[in-house]
């Protein structure tokens, strides 16, 4: 069974991917959760990607947490759009 990638945003810059595990695993069951953090500074950038295990868990999970409170601010919960391809820049043609 694949696993239901969804988006969460909205974060408080606080929230480590470990507080979002447990708060997410109050609905069902987590296969992972990462807080996005800036490639430079190491700072979150606000949002994160969990996945749940299967279809219903992740259907519980927004239902029950979008818009709810997790240090001060309400999360947007969804389903994660699929990651577009990046172009490589070191491909593009030279001017």
């Amino acid at each position: 069974m694949a696993t239901i990638r969804l988006y969460v945003g909205n974060l408080a810059w606080g929230v480590t991917s470990d507080d979002l595990g447990a708060k997410f695993a109050t609905v069902g069951k987590v296969v992972s959760a990462q807080v996005v953090t800036d490639r430079y500074s190491g700072r979150s950038r606000g949002f994160a990607f969990v996945e749940m295990e299967s279809q219903e868990d992740a259907d519980k999970a927004i239902k029950a947490l979008n818009g709810q409170d997790l240090q001060g601010r309400p999360m947007v919960v969804n389903v994660a759009r699929p990651r577009e391809e990046r172009s490589d820049r070191s491909q593009q043609p030279q001017h």
